[in-house]
């Protein structure tokens, strides 16, 4: 069959009529063009299945990766574990649509397992899958890995994904598909800016207009896992899931675990049309930017010296010029002059603000602009009263306390009372101040993130699902305030966040002609208008560099325009 049945987007065809005892098999995934493959003349290709087994002869990494805990009182320890650890799926019925959605069940009686396979085509011509998987046996199931997998033709011989680092984010790397896995791994409990952000196979010398492409992202803000894999007897493909850390995934008794939805774009015409696709698909979003207001963030012109009057004197002039949003960035809550202290404490620091923040807000409204905010909700320095009272909250993998990133440590979100901490505190400078915007940051990685609420298991999955939480649960308080990801700039820019914000912060590097490479590259995977760029300081706070204004200028307007520089 062939999946969607028309259009002109990316289509997928599964051999589901032949042997019944297998999960169906990806025969070719590409562009049909209205054109429909006769799946007679593609049985003789090597399929894919969208979930590998060993069982079924594969020698690559399995898609279902996990085992049964068994009697945990057996004299012998193989007794214990590792049962069930490889499947045979068998489908329980045939594939059905159901409000344009594909669905396949298959189950594995003598595993205890069941699955379920959805695929879905998007606005845009992107398609999207999923797995579910439920314990149906009554001992619990340990999932180590699940992860789909689709098939490339063989004419897509190189891989072009991403790397970088602070201030160079989305830097392009290409090399040939070789036998065995390429294998690019998020692990610091967000994208990170050396994300891989997706994974691109095509045809030998492909570019933005030319060549045969097949591109693969995952639809997370935590840990993931992206592969081309491919051995002399089964084809080349790729594959895309999350990464767990040990014992994330227990399956209880009639428990189920659904992965990310994994977007898969082809195009016969390189990069501009999977850009193109994504960029079409998030336009149809509830959170898409309606419109887009020119900011002015003053962290580049004051840092943490916050004085009312310079700063009523920045908005006079932002006025001037024509900017529609002014951020008061960080440094405006108790006990926050320099980096080492205040994390955790989401109060306005009446040393600074003796009148709270509302002559601030009141001098930018009235010049007829929004006020934003910078929040860092998920963190918490030691140098704060919240760790003082609450050292338990930090995310640990023991007694011990994690190395220091930045001065500060990651707090856990999984715990409820932590949650409802930091939920009640930003809600009330959201209901006690006119914020009409959220800078959300988030500047270290998650490391030995465990949960001392659980025996210090690993919680970087529930610290992901915690933020969702709270993000989502503060943009249904405040349906007005429009929200910003920032992850020490761009550590945190994928297709899961850009479902819940307006905005993201491309980079920290503001330097205009470094700029323009990061956003050349951000913008292959998300929409131009979602891209926080900034005009600079004539000589740049990053590189030194000095740019004339006639430079400096134009290059933001690529993005979604804003200014960074002192205007005095």
């Amino acid at each position: 069959m062939i999946y969607p049945a028309g259009g002109d987007g990316t289509r997928i065809v599964l051999d589901v009529d032949g042997d019944a005892d297998r999960l169906p098999v990806a025969r070719w995934l590409g562009l049909a063009a209205g054109a429909e493959p006769a799946l007679e003349l593609l049985r003789p290709r090597r399929g894919v299945p969208l979930l590998l087994e060993h069982s079924r002869g594969s020698l690559l990494r399995p898609g279902l990766r996990g085992h049964r805990l068994a009697d945990a009182g057996a004299a012998d320890s193989r007794d214990i574990a590792g049962r069930s650890w490889s499947t045979a799926f068998v489908p329980t019925g045939p594939p059905h649509e159901d409000g344009g959605r594909l669905t396949m069940s298959a189950a594995d009686a003598a595993a205890g397992l069941e699955l379920r396979t959805d695929l879905e085509a998007l606005p845009g011509g992107a398609l999207r899958l999923r797995h579910v998987l439920t314990n149906t046996g009554a001992q619990p199931y340990l999932v180590d890995g699940l992860e789909v997998s689709v098939p490339l033709p063989d004419s897509c011989t190189e891989v072009l994904d991403f790397t970088g680092r602070h201030e160079r984010e989305r830097s392009p790397q290409r090399s040939p598909i070789n036998d065995g896995a390429w294998l690019r791994e998020s692990r610091g409990g967000r994208p990170g800016l050396d994300s891989a952000t997706m994974l691109i196979a095509g045809s030998a010398g492909f570019g933005f207009g030319h060549g045969e492409v097949i591109a693969l992202a995952v639809a997370a803000s935590g840990n993931t896992t992206m592969s081309v894999q491919r051995s002399a007897a089964e084809g080349p493909m790729l594959t895309g899931g999350e990464l767990f850390l040990p014992g994330e995934i227990v399956l209880r008794a009639g428990e189920w675990y659904a992965t990310p939805w994994v977007f898969v774009i082809a195009s016969d015409a390189g990069l501009d049309p999977v850009a193109a696709a994504l960029h079409s698909w998030q336009r149809t979003l509830p959170a898409h930017p309606r419109q887009q207001p020119v900011t002015l963030n003053v962290w580049e012109a004051v840092y943490f010296d916050h004085d009312l009057d310079r700063l009523t004197r920045l908005v006079d002039l932002g006025a001037r010029v024509g900017v529609e949003r002014f951020v008061l960035d960080d440094g405006w809550f108790r006990g926050r002059r320099h980096d080492r202290a205040g994390l955790g404490d989401w109060t306005v620091d009446p040393n600074v603000w003796p009148h709270g923040l509302t002559p601030l807000a009141d001098a930018v409204h009235g010049a007829g602009m929004q006020f934003g905010l910078w929040f860092e909700p998920e963190m918490v320095n030691p140098d704060s009263d919240l760790f003082r009272a609450h050292p338990d909250w930090v995310l640990a993998a023991g007694a011990r306390l994690p190395v220091l990133q930045r001065n500060q440590f990651v707090l856990d979100l999984s715990h409820p009372d932590a949650f409802a901490h930091v939920l009640g505190q930003l809600d009330e400078v959201l209901t006690g101040n006119a914020i009409d915007y959220v800078k959300w940051d988030h500047n270290r990685d998650l490391i030995e993130a465990g949960s001392g609420r659980h025996g210090y298991a690993p919680a970087a999955r529930a610290q992901e699902a915690g933020y969702y939480a709270l993000l989502d649960e503060l943009r249904g308080r405040h349906p007005d305030v429009e929200f910003e990801s920032c992850a020490s700039g761009g550590g945190r820019i994928d297709l899961g966040v850009i479902q819940r914000v307006q905005r993201v912060w491309t980079s920290d590097m503001t330097d205009a002609l470094s700029r323009q490479l990061i956003q050349q590259w951000t913008v292959q995977f998300v929409a131009p208008e979602y891209l926080g760029a900034h005009e600079s300081a004539p000589t740049s706070h990053q590189t030194r560099r000095n740019l004339p204004l006639d430079f400096r200028a134009p290059s933001p307007l690529l993005g979604k325009f804003g200014n960074e520089f002192d205007q005095t």
